[in-house]
Formats: structure tokens, C-alpha cells, sequence
């Protein structure tokens, strides 16, 4: 039977290290290091978002560590790859909370997996930081010890659809999305629009999640006429989509969604891309702020790991920035209880990559701002909208 770190924090607790250490009350923790773990997928098509969070928590650590570590504690990162497999993140994580002695944790794959992950992260009381996949599930009711920085899935659906109507009114509109949680919510974003605002969907369809592809269903969404299409997809998806419209000589306004919006994807599409619209909460790396983030980066990263950066990068950079603020107002008693109890007190946090970051006594998710971007094919990449 599993021991989770609530138990392990029980019988730590009172015992002095050798040597002139401190008291240890929580794993993880010594008097040179503290423990920070993290499940991503690092291997298949999902690695281009996960491996970019990764390289974003690195930076984070490089500038601590640079700087003599959070109060003379230097951070050491244990990663566990999922394969973005529900089961092996489940497998991963009691693997850094048990065997690795993680103190923390940030990241945990994609939405659907982090909510698999709930009862074993809300049981063991160790503290989180999720900045992958922000979904309701995660914080609607709050736990605890686990804290949602980025914005929800549908408010991010129904900014982008609002703004498109505007510029697109009248016209008719069609989607698709994928047959999980996170088409649930891109869904259920788009249908509070279009509520709201009356919209003339002409088109509605879903696929199952891993399509390839997509020539009946852009066939269909032709067929229809629709003028603003709402592509729901991630990474392959979207691209298979855009591509077979190109080939069908369709040319929709397109909007697509924030797990998506990283710059290989419009070099994926080619000159189709040009135009297409995106939502996000953090920074395009167009603009001053990503600019910054990038110079920031590049002295801190190999050259393979700068290639890898994308919009989960800033994500990942955020999210540590976070959790290594609240361990870092601890002081030199650094626990459980205390971090928490900072997390919680978070407010108005600069990270340089997002709006300030804040929480609250029972509020676990940032609620981050949101901005409207649009694809330049030329550059390969995001601006935002005037």
C-alpha cells in the first residue's frame, strides 16, 4: 500500500537531520537543496508542450540557482514522463512524491490528466502549482494545497468567439471539437456565445481525439457554407484541418485555441495560417514582453532547449516563479503549512510573461487576463490585435 507524504510528514516530524541541520518537517527539504517534481509528456507528439513547460520551470530554476538558490537552497528538478497517458501520470506522480521525495510539485500534463490526479494530490497535502491544463474541474470546489495559475477554458473560448462575431456579424459559423473534457469546454464556451449573441452556426461536428484525418469533416463544413470556423484541435488536428480546407479551396475566417497557438504550427500549415486567430493569457513572443523573455532565456538554455520554446514555456516560467516566491517567503523554515499559506497570499504577482499573478483565503485559480492575437505567416508568429 502506498505511503503518501502525508504519513511520511508524520514521522518526519521532530527528527533532526545529522550534522547540524535544521528540523526536517517535510520531505524534500535539506539545508543545500529543495526537491521540485513535475510530470510532462517528454516523449511523442504531446512533448512539444510538455517539454516547453519544462524548459520555462528551468529558467526559473537557472535564475534562482544563479542567484544562490531560494535562501541559500538550490533547486532540484525530478521529472516523470506520462506520454501524456492518464495512468502513467497517476504512475509518475507517486513515484516524485514517494520514492523521490519531491516537496513540491508544478505542471502535471494536460487538463484530463491533471484531473485524474486530484485525489492523489488533494490525499498527500503536497503542494501544487498546475499551469498545463487550466480546467474548472481543477479548482470548482478549491483544494487545499493545490493552485491553478493561467485562465479557464471556456472564458478563453467565449473572449475569442465574442471578438470574432464582432468582427465577423452575421455571418455563419461552424466548429468542431474533440470528443473529451477539453472539447466539453472548448464547447460549452462556444455555445454561451452563441446564446448570447445568436449566432448562425451552420455547422457542428466532433472527432476523436488522435484523428488524423479530416477530409469529410472540412467536406461537411464546405458543404455549409460557414464563413467563421472555430477549429478545435490542438497541435496535428488543427493543421490537418487548415490543410484540407486549403486543398478544398475553403478559406473561413479561423480561430483557433491557446494549446495550439505555438509558432511550429504555422510552419506546420504554411501560408494558410496567415491570418488566423488566437486567444491567450500569456505573452506573444512578438511583442516587448516575449522579446524580454527570450534574452532573459537564451544565456540560461542550450541551443536545443531555446529551439523548444513555445507559449507553455512562459506557462511553466510563471508557475515556478510562483511556487519559488511563496518557499521563498518561508524563509529558512520551509514546510508544507508555510508555502501554502503563501501561495495563498499571493498577489499581484510580475512574472514579466502574464498579467500579475493572485490568489486568495479559498481562491486556488489566478483568473489571468486575456488578450486576442492573430498569426503572421512571414515571421511565424503571434501579434496582438489592435
Amino acid at each position: 500500500m502506498i505511503k503518501y507524504l502525508a504519513t511520511a510528514s508524520l514521522l518526519l516530524a521532530g527528527a533532526y537531520l545529522t550534522g547540524g541541520h535544521a528540523l526536517a518537517a517535510d520531505p524534500g527539504v535539506t539545508d543545500t537543496e529543495i526537491v521540485i517534481g513535475d510530470v510532462e509528456p517528454l516523449t511523442g507528439p504531446p512533448a512539444l508542450l510538455g517539454v516547453a513547460h519544462t524548459i520555462g520551470v528551468k529558467i526559473a530554476i537557472g535564475e534562482i540557482n544563479a542567484a544562490g538558490g531560494i535562501n541559500g537552497r538550490k533547486i532540484k528538478y525530478i521529472l516523470e514522463d506520462d506520454g501524456y497517458v492518464t495512468a502513467r501520470t497517476i504512475q509518475g506522480l507517486r513515484k516524485v512524491i514517494d520514492v523521490d521525495k519531491a516537496f513540491a510539485l508544478l505542471g502535471i500534463s494536460g487538463s484530463g490528466q491533471s484531473i485524474a490526479a486530484m485525489p492523489v494530490l488533494e490525499k498527500s497535502g503536497i503542494p501544487t502549482v498546475i499551469s498545463v491544463g487550466p480546467v474548472k474541474p481543477l479548482w470548482e470546489p478549491p483544494r487545499k494545497n493545490v493552485f491553478i495559475v493561467g485562465q479557464a477554458y471556456e472564458e478563453g473560448i467565449q473572449a475569442l468567439v465574442k471578438y470574432l462575431a464582432q468582427k465577423n456579424s452575421g455571418k455563419k459559423w461552424g466548429l468542431i471539437t474533440q470528443d473529451d473534457d477539453y472539447g466539453i469546454a472548448v464547447r460549452d464556451g462556444f455555445d454561451a456565445v452563441v446564446k448570447d449573441k445568436k449566432l448562425n452556426v451552420v455547422y457542428s461536428g466532433n472527432y476523436k481525439k488522435g484523428q488524423q484525418d479530416f477530409s469529410s469533416e472540412m467536406l461537411r463544413l464546405k458543404d455549409s457554407g460557414a464563413e467563421v470556423f472555430l477549429a478545435g484541435g490542438i497541435i496535428g488536428e488543427n493543421v490537418a484541418m487548415i490543410k484540407e480546407m486549403e486543398k478544398l479551396g475553403v478559406k473561413p475566417t479561423v480561430g483557433i485555441f491557446w494549446p495550439g497557438r505555438v509558432e511550429v504550427v504555422l510552419k506546420l500549415m504554411g501560408p494558410a495560417s496567415d491570418g488566423i486567430y488566437a486567444v491567450d493569457y500569456v505573452e506573444p513572443f512578438a511583442g516587448p514582453a516575449g522579446k524580454a523573455f527570450l534574452e532573459k532565456a537564451k544565456p540560461l538554455l542550450q541551443e536545443a532547449e531555446f529551439k523548444g520554446i513555445n507559449r507553455y514555456t512562459m506557462a511553466g516560467y510563471g508557475a515556478a516563479r510562483t511556487l519559488f516566491g511563496a518557499i521563498g517567503r518561508c524563509g529558512k523554515d520551509v514546510s508544507w503549512a508555510c508555502t501554502i499559506a503563501e501561495l495563498e497570499k499571493t498577489k499581484n504577482l510580475e512574472t514579466g510573461v502574464m498579467a500579475p499573478i493572485s490568489f486568495g483565503p479559498g481562491v486556488r485559480f489566478s483568473n489571468q487576463k486575456l488578450q486576442i492575437m492573430q498569426a503572421e505567416f512571414s515571421t511565424l508568429s503571434f501579434k496582438p490585435v489592435d
